[in-house]
């Protein structure tokens, strides 16, 4: 296990160090088209069980799970607006979307610690330009109210990264009325303490 400050050094940095000085083989955990075509299958799996949607709600860090969950997308429903969504405190993807630029961002202060990635990869960054149809950002008190709901009310133990394309949907931060809607959600790697701590917002 490596620990490390998020205020001054990067997962990137390190896992760089990391295959250097001990050979390994790196393989990024987004910007790779087996990593891309491996997570596009939650939503494959989401269209052959629900059918086709109006929107698609996938959160984003680096963008594998949404380069891949768009592809599927458009394979699988055509005519499905997929919405990638972010921190708005690390909204590196949403502005290089926009403006058709790379732009990064450094371990952006969010909760979502899932999404601190710096930047949209080589392969993903294209891939979410041509298949994505807009990418936008939630608050971190959007996150926490999420996870209350999916925790309290689903029975489901998610992390804040996790909830990020549902988060967009539970808050209305986008328009849905009268729309088929899918939201992927994914991980599940959150501190009971924290979360707990989180949570009393939202009870007291």
């Amino acid at each position: 296990m490596v620990v490390y400050d998020t205020a001054t050094d990067t997962r990137e940095a390190i896992s760089g160090r990391l295959a250097e000085e001990h050979g390994y083989t790196l393989v990024s955990p987004y910007d790779h088209p087996h990593i891309v075509a491996g997570a596009g299958t939650a939503a494959l799996e989401l269209f052959n069980e629900v059918g086709e949607l109006d929107v698609l709600f996938v959160p984003c860090g680096g963008a594998g799970l949404l380069s891949g969950s768009a592809i599927a997308a458009k394979a699988m429903s055509p005519r499905c607006k997929v919405i990638g969504v972010e921190p708005a405190a690390g909204d590196d993807a949403t502005r290089s979307f926009k403006t058709g630029t790379l732009h990064t961002v450094h371990n952006p202060a969010t909760i979502a610690d899932g999404a601190r990635t710096p930047y949209l990869g080589k392969v993903t960054f294209p891939l979410v330009r041509q298949y994505v149809d807009d990418m936008m950002t939630v608050s971190d008190e959007d996150l926490i109210r999420t996870m209350y709901f999916v925790w309290s009310r689903m029975k489901l133990v998610v992390e804040p990264t996790g909830v990020l394309g549902l988060a967009a949907a539970h808050n209305h931060r986008y328009p849905i009325t009268g729309k088929r809607v899918g939201a992927v959600i994914s991980g599940g790697n959150v501190d009971f303490g924290q979360a707990a701590e989180w949570f009393k917002t939202m009870v007291n």
